[in-house]
């Protein structure tokens, strides 16, 4: 380890010193009690037909940054319902060190419920919304969930089949009360909100009781994996943890104070946690609720965020859309001169990267396409304001991040997992190089092993994983390096790039190794591909199985006098055909003879988290997809 390394993890060491996400609540409370914490379109503490406002949340307003007809809570109302639901927990018998299970969208009663668990000196634990009745029970199971809190009816038709298995659960919250079961096992989300606040009211020290028991080295949560290659592991991850991560992001300088934030992907997801809960907690940022991914972009639109994440997935989506709209633009002149804005945006994002210099006339030329055309665009998506832009859960593919720099946008490709806290390298907005995940994080240490594997150390690693102590061993050896999975490489000015997942490489026949992200991403490059899986593991070539883009292949169809009532007749048709073989084929032109495509098919179906073939964070289950179409592989390779 390096002297500066270890100067910078002391330093950070040194501001966090004993401190817990509790802790940073209280301060951000009392420093900031007025400012807008959380938001969402629908009332706090409602159910289907509205129910009460628990807290009298106040109306958003334009000065606060949250858009007209939303309800808000301040950081002093959301630590005050914070306490008053933790009484709630503990009148409910939840003892210090257990689980309280969560499966609730993106609102606010899902933080509020989180926040009361650990205030406790119980473990929250989010469960992804799209796991199945024998996930659910396999999950809860292992953690010993003593209380679940549940949304509606669609999470309690994943747990009801289940609850005689689980015998440790004692109570169900519901927040929709219209769908609340009757039964001692059951209390609806105000009747426990009404709870905690009569305890707390007749017990005012019963949770300061509990807050002073919590240190720094106990669970903030536990996540459990995606589960792309088997049963989920839970992941421990400790209030130290999280407050490095915090304290290391705002020392890169990607994380900036009073953050307006949109809340969409699952909360079970690491990066959402960070951004939605720990980060807005230590910065008193405003995190507005987006329920339904279905209404990204008008939320975004609404909210005008200061900083925005999203997966690879989500990029590529809102790139399509933006593709299919600058199509449409019937003027010659006026599309040649988005694409010369975009030509400059791309250049002046290019001249910006670690170690480059912008010349003055390319500064200058971006300056005016950025008033004139740029800025406005981005203005039209709710980006106009967005200061800092990531993403990760994969790599981003170069096209991709090349298409949002003709917009002027640099896309932060940032790195982690789980059980590292979430990232551990990352670009800065003044430090960062396109088709990398950036530099470590300060006081984090990053090499890579004599395989290519990329091994990390430092204070964000996890302690573990529950009940799994051999799993754990196998994540992190003996002189404490964490092994990723995944095989990457360091450039000589420390920036890492992520090659792919090590169990995921490709050994052709011929003994060829062959990252099957590299195949990918270039075909996904295309609109009309919406999800594309190369295989080719101890066969001769290269194939892939692809699917459309459900949201770009009508409208390019329609465009084309192809009248089509579904997906599956579009994947039939001879026009669309011909444009997956010219894409496959551009696609094979930018790649090694072995890495090439020899055979693929189009599928008439789409691959989502509901369908299994995706992970609730939009990357592949290769193994679910190699199982399900093994017959389409089969044929491929036929004759």
């Amino acid at each position: 380890m390096t002297s500066e390394v270890l100067r910078e993890r002391a330093q950070i060491e040194e501001s966090i010193r004993g401190q817990t996400v509790c802790d940073q609540l209280r301060l951000t409370a009392e420093q900031f009690p007025d400012y807008p914490a959380l938001s969402q379109n629908t009332p706090v503490g409602g159910g289907a037909e509205g129910g009460s406002r628990a807290g009298a949340p106040a109306p958003a307003s334009a000065a606060d940054g949250g858009p007209a007809g939303w309800t808000t809570l301040t950081w002093a109302q959301a630590r005050q319902q914070a306490l008053e639901l933790a009484a709630g927990f503990i009148a409910l018998g939840v003892a210090p060190g257990e689980r309280v299970a969560i499966m609730m969208p993106n609102r606010a009663e899902h933080v509020l419920a989180d926040f009361a668990a650990v205030h406790a000196g119980a473990v929250p634990v989010t469960f992804y919304a799209t796991l199945a009745a024998e996930q659910v029970a396999f999950v809860a199971g292992d953690c010993a969930a003593r209380i679940a809190v549940l949304d509606g009816p669609d999470q309690l038709a994943r747990w009801e089949p289940v609850l005689s298995r689980l015998p440790g659960l004692s109570r169900i919250i519901v927040r929709d009360p219209s769908v609340c079961p009757a039964g001692e096992q059951y209390l609806t989300w105000d009747d426990f909100a009404a709870l905690g606040r009569e305890r707390l009211a007749a017990e005012p020290g019963i949770v300061t009781a509990r807050l002073a028991a919590i240190t720094a080295e106990d669970p903030v949560t536990l996540l459990y994996t995606s589960g792309t290659t088997g049963n989920p592991k839970g992941v421990l991850l400790t209030h130290h943890c999280v407050l490095y991560e915090v304290a290391a992001g705002e020392r890169g300088g990607t994380i900036k104070p009073h953050v307006r934030w949109v809340s969409y992907l699952p909360l079970a997801h690491i990066a959402e946690r960070m951004f939605s809960i720990y980060l807005p907690v230590s910065t008193a940022g405003h995190v507005h609720f987006c329920p339904d991914v279905q209404e990204l972009v008008k939320t975004v639109g609404e909210v005008r965020p200061t900083a925005f994440f999203g997966v690879p997935r989500v990029w590529e989506k809102i790139k399509a859309g933006i593709q299919a709209l600058l199509a449409g633009e019937a003027d010659p002149a006026r599309r040649a001169a988005v694409e010369q804005a975009m030509d400059v945006g791309r250049r002046y994002v290019e001249s910006t990267q670690y170690g480059r210099t912008t010349p003055d006339e390319l500064a200058e030329a971006f300056r005016q396409a950025d008033e004139q055309v740029l800025g406005p665009i981005r203005s039209l998506l709710g980006m106009g304001e967005a200061d800092v832009v990531s993403s990760a859960a994969a790599p981003l593919p170069p096209e991709v991040a090349a298409f949002f720099a003709g917009l002027g946008m640099r896309i932060l490709d940032i790195y982690g997992m789980t059980e590292t806290t979430g990232a551990f390298t990352s670009n800065t907005v003044t430090e960062f190089r396109l088709g990398t995940v950036g530099r470590a994080f300060a006081g984090t240490e990053v090499m890579i092993g004599e395989d290519g594997e990329i091994l990390t150390r430092g204070p964000l690693n996890t302690p573990g994983y529950l009940n799994r102590p051999d799993l754990t061993a196998e994540l992190i050896d003996a002189d404490g390096w964490l092994h990723t999975g995944d095989i990457g490489h360091l450039d000589d000015d420390g920036f890492l790039s992520v090659v792919d997942r090590k169990k995921e490489l490709i050994i052709t026949a011929g003994g060829e190794n062959v990252p099957p992200a590299a195949v990918e991403n270039l075909l996904v490059a295309h609109a009309l591909i919406g999800q594309a899986l190369a295989y080719g593991d101890r066969r001769p070539y290269l194939v892939a199985l692809l699917t459309l883009d459900a949201e770009v292949a009508p409208p390019w169809a329609k465009a084309r006098g192809i009248e089509a009532s579904s997906l599956a007749a579009l994947a039939q048709n001879p026009v669309v055909l011909a444009e997956i073989e010219q894409a496959v084929t551009a696609a094979n032109q930018q790649l090694a003879r072995v890495q090439q495509v020899k055979r693929w098919r189009l599928l008439p179906v789409e691959w989502t988290a509901e369908s299994e073939e995706l992970t609730p964070t939009l990357k592949l289950k290769r193994r679910v997809v190699h199982a399900k179409y093994s017959d389409d592989i089969d044929t491929l390779y036929a004759g």
